[in-house]
């Protein structure tokens, strides 16, 4: 398994991608962010994400995947997603330490 620093990082925390889902943050943490790239346009021959789902999700593998879900919402666009992310997760971690 790759060690963290090996990882592409958004705001200093790990971002990967698995398909048409990304995951953001470290799974040593109470929390991570999963986006799912619902609809994606071509734009020349480069695929642009369209419509994304977003969810604050419990890193605890105790808990049911529906459990897990903390909250959840849709975005226009990764980059709108990734920032409303950051700001979730930002918020999570900080209200657990």
């Amino acid at each position: 398994m790759p060690n963290e620093s090996e990882f592409l990082t958004y705001k200093g925390r790990p971002l990967v991608r698995s398909g048409n889902v990304l995951y953001y943050g470290s799974t040593a943490d109470p929390y991570v962010i999963m986006m799912k790239v619902l609809t994606a346009n071509k734009v020349k021959k480069l695929k642009v994400s369209e419509k994304v789902e977003i969810a604050l999700v419990k890193t605890d593998p105790t808990l049911s995947e529906k459990d897990r879900v903390v909250k959840k919402s849709e975005k226009n666009g990764l980059y709108n997603a990734m920032d409303l992310g950051a700001i979730w997760l930002e918020r999570a971690l900080s209200d657990k330490n």
